[in-house]
Order: structure tokens, then C-alpha cells, then sequence
């Protein structure tokens, strides 16, 4: 799981799958430290309720608050493990329409259920990353998931956290990647083909030519 809270984002999910999240401490440290990195002009998006900005086709454009999450912070740490999987089984992907990058959502718990904010399989298109994703994590963790970061968003925006990889290049650098993508950005839900990809995984592909 993300682990904004367990990744913000790291929902042990009733002692089930651990996916990829990092602490809710951990997010939103890191998510501090990135916005602090950046000027107003770069972060400070017009607010837009929802996040929504415009339908079309099927499709939705939308300002949300993205985070990323890596291998070396996901719950269980060291892992890639996924609590909602559907093309993978594991967190992964290189981007494409047809090997979307996993995505971990905010969700909220009573008792031993959880409901997603997106349901999974739900597919993004990340214009800033040239990359699809495709919603198969929980991001938060505890009893009350939906009391932190991930479900409520940040200052209006709604949060979503994408894995970015990083077993292959270290802790060092997945960090750095994480923060360098973290910010407000714009995405479009339900996606048609065709927008322009960068395939790969985040850390090794956006991170690395950027």
C-alpha cells in the first residue's frame, strides 16, 4: 500500500494485503518538503471544487494533488505489494494505455470493509509524467483511513499517489524522484489511447530525463 499514512497511503486493509503506501507521516513530510521546494506561481493551481475542470467524451480533466510512492517505502517496506490488483500482481507497469502504472486511492473503513474513492481498475492519464495509470492500491491506514490525508486531499485538491519503482536504483534516489514529482497537477480520468507515453517505470524513466 501507499503509505502516506502508512504512505498517508498505507492501508493494511483489515490485516489483508499490505499495498503500497508510505506513512501518513511520511507523506505528508514529503509532500511539505516538495510544495516548500516550489514557488506559489508552480503549486497554487486555481482551486476548482472537486478537482474536476472539464468532461468530454467520456472523459474528465481534473487538478488533483499527486504524490508517489516507491518500493523502499511501500507497507510492507520493501515491497511491492498491491491490496487492490487487476492487470498487475504485484505495483508496476510502464505507463501505457495497456500497462498502466499503479495507482493508490484514499478509501474509507467501517468495520472490515473499505470503499475506494475510485474503484479499482479505474484508469488515469498523467499529462505532466506522459503516463496511464490504473487505480490498484489503498492509500491510508488505520481504523479511520478516511481521516487522513489521502481521502480528505490537500487543500481542495483530491490526492492521488502513483508508484513510482525504485528497486533498482535505491532508496536515495527514489526519494528524490518521489519529491521531484510531487505537486498539483493535472490528470484525465477515464482516458481514451493515444495520448503521448514515456514508457517505464517513474524512477528509472520520467526521473531519470528529467
Amino acid at each position: 500500500m501507499s503509505n502516506i499514512p502508512l504512505k498517508f497511503v498505507t492501508s493494511t486493509f483489515a490485516s489483508l494485503a499490505l499495498s503500497a503506501c508510505s506513512t501518513g507521516t511520511e507523506l505528508t513530510s514529503r509532500a511539505e518538503n516538495a510544495v516548500s521546494k516550489r514557488s506559489l506561481s508552480d503549486i497554487e493551481a486555481p482551486q476548482v471544487t472537486g478537482g474536476s475542470v472539464s468532461s468530454a467524451g467520456g472523459e474528465t480533466s481534473m487538478t488533483v494533488f499527486l504524490t508517489g510512492y516507491s518500493y523502499w517505502d511501500n507497507t510492507p517496506r520493501g515491497s511491492a505489494r498491491i491490496a487492490r490488483p487487476v492487470i498487475h500482481r504485484s505495483a508496476g507497469g510502464t505507463g501505457t494505455y495497456d500497462d498502466p502504472i499503479t495507482l493508490a486511492v484514499g478509501h474509507v473503513k467501517r468495520g472490515s470493509q473499505s470503499t475506494m474513492d475510485y474503484p479499482a481498475g479505474t484508469r488515469f492519464y498523467v499529462q505532466n509524467l506522459r503516463k496511464y495509470a490504473i487505480v490498484e492500491d489503498l492509500c491510508g491506514d488505520g481504523n479511520n483511513p478516511q481521516n487522513g490525508p489521502c481521502h480528505s486531499g490537500y487543500q481542495g485538491y483530491e490526492w492521488l499517489d502513483i508508484y513510482v519503482g525504485g528497486r533498482s536504483v535505491g532508496e536515495g534516489f527514489s526519494d528524490a524522484c518521489m519529491n521531484r514529482i510531487t505537486g498539483i497537477q493535472t490528470v484525465i480520468l477515464n482516458p481514451q489511447r493515444g495520448y503521448p507515453v514515456l514508457p517505464g517505470e517513474i524512477s528509472t524513466s520520467t526521473c531519470v530525463n528529467t
